[in-house]
């Protein structure tokens, strides 16, 4: 196996937990209804069901930064691999309500804790030159993990009365793939020096053998690059102390940008966006398999130019393409201009740009910033921001457009990509190319 080839396997297999993350959250879609007939549930109750796996996200992405720092990062892989097998076949062979939330909080957990792990694995394994593309191999691995749900419950859903537990069980496939392959990857050469290196010597020559692994060729000064940075930064104190200010302000406020975007308020009610503008239910499964396509093939244009235009770039053109298509739906909303397609299409330029920007780079980028000392701590409070803001959108935007009306919900979320324009512009750095230790002495007071 060719170097480049190793890395890429290193990476996919940390992105099947992106792949699991997706499919996890958008399976529940095709189960729900049956799940409510089948357990006599109320409004309350079905909510619930629905939500526990969201509430287990925020939960595990708030603490999944304790694993990553204290077992490491190809450990913490291991166990959330665990928690989705488990989660898989739990749900499908549940026959009581309350088992079935526990092993759907217990998948939550999985989702939340992959999207700290999953993309500090890989920008810590990946060259800088690629870092970009193979951490969007993470968003790409969500996207499809989702439009492979939709695809998956509807093959399945005539295949008899309990239909919905294959739709849930079929997961555990993917799972035990991810499970079997984490087995087959290097620990991360910074976790080794950062942690190991606190606790056994054979640390620097394991941390050696990896990036040789890696690239031969600058192994040996890589190695002592991470070593000075963790000197550097070990009397630096922690996340809050100050020395972080600028990586933590940057990581909270692109967290926040992603969801007041109204992303997850229009991935998850679509339909019924559809139907305030007067398409009606059959158009259902035509806006959430297109906006899923659609999310998918973006996201995918995006890797491949991460790495040579550079993260601001796409942020910028992404960010100007929401603004656009947000204000011209808020204005139909407005106007009532709801003739033929003109909703919808705006609808999937927006997930074009979304996929295109920041779909793709939010990973990427918070995973970037941080030293190896708190890189940890601080990918979990990126991730946590991120599926607190998700929480809380995806919560309240059916009271906003029934209070606010499509006009003025939409003008906001218009608003909110102004306001994420300026902060690229002045604020977001660059940092493509550069290596991780390099982007740290930019950031860092000590």
């Amino acid at each position: 196996m060719s170097q480049k080839q190793r890395i890429f396997f290193w990476s996919i297999t940390a992105a099947l937990g992106g792949f699991l993350f997706g499919f996890d959250t958008a399976v529940i879609s095709g189960v729900e209804q049956s799940l409510q007939t089948l357990w006599h549930l109320n409004v309350w109750e079905h909510g619930l069901t629905v939500s526990i796996a969201l509430i287990g996200t925020v939960i595990g992405s708030m603490l999944g930064g304790i694993p990553t720092q204290t077992l490491g990062r190809k450990k913490t892989l291991f166990w959330i691999a665990i928690l989705y097998l488990l989660a898989s076949i739990g749900t499908a062979l549940s026959t009581d309500w309350c088992v079935f939330l526990v092993f759907r909080f217990l998948g939550g957990l999985g989702v939340g804790a992959s999207s700290v792990a999953a993309p500090m694995y890989i920008t810590e394994i990946s060259p800088a030159k690629s870092r970009g593309k193979l951490v969007g191999l993470f968003q790409f691995n969500v996207v499809l993990g989702i439009l492979i749900a939709y695809l998956s419950n509807y093959l399945l859903q005539g295949i008899g009365d309990e239909s919905w537990r294959w739709m849930l069980g079929v997961q555990a496939l993917p799972s035990l793939i991810f499970l079997i392959a984490v087995l087959n990857i290097p620990e991360s050469p910074r976790w080794l020096l950062l942690e190991k290196g606190k606790r056994s010597g054979d640390a620097v020559a394991e941390a050696r053998d990896v990036l040789n692994m890696i690239d031969p060729a600058t192994a040996e000064q890589t190695l002592a690059e991470i070593q000075a940075s963790n000197q550097a930064t070990q009397a630096s104190g922690g996340l809050f102390s100050g020395n972080y200010k600028t990586p933590v302000m940057l990581a909270v406020l692109f967290a926040v940008f992603n969801q007041v975007s109204g992303i997850n308020a229009i991935i998850y009610y679509a339909p019924r966006i559809f139907e305030m503008t007067g398409l009606g239910k059959s158009s259902a499964l035509l806006s959430s398999t297109g906006i899923g396509l659609i999310n998918l093939i973006f996201t995918m244009i995006s890797m491949n130019l991460i790495d040579r235009y550079g993260r601001r770039t796409l942020m910028k053109i992404g960010s100007v393409g929401l603004i656009v298509t947000l204000g011209l739906v808020a204005r139909a909303f407005y106007v009532e201009d709801f003739s033929g397609m003109t909703v919808p299409l705006l609808l999937f330029g927006y997930i074009a740009f979304f996929g295109f920007s920041q779909g793709a780079v939010i990973w990427v980028f918070i995973s970037e910033i941080f030293p190896n000392e708190v890189r940890s701590s601080g990918q979990a409070l990126g991730s946590f921001t991120h599926w607190l803001m998700a929480a809380i959108i995806t919560f309240t935007f059916p009271y906003l457009a029934e209070h606010f009306g499509g006009g003025n919900t939409f003008l906001f979320f218009t608003i909110m990509m102004v306001l994420q324009l300026l902060f690229v512009v002045r604020l977001m750095p660059e940092t493509k190319g550069t290596s991780l230790e390099q982007i740290e002495k930019t950031f860092v007071v000590h």
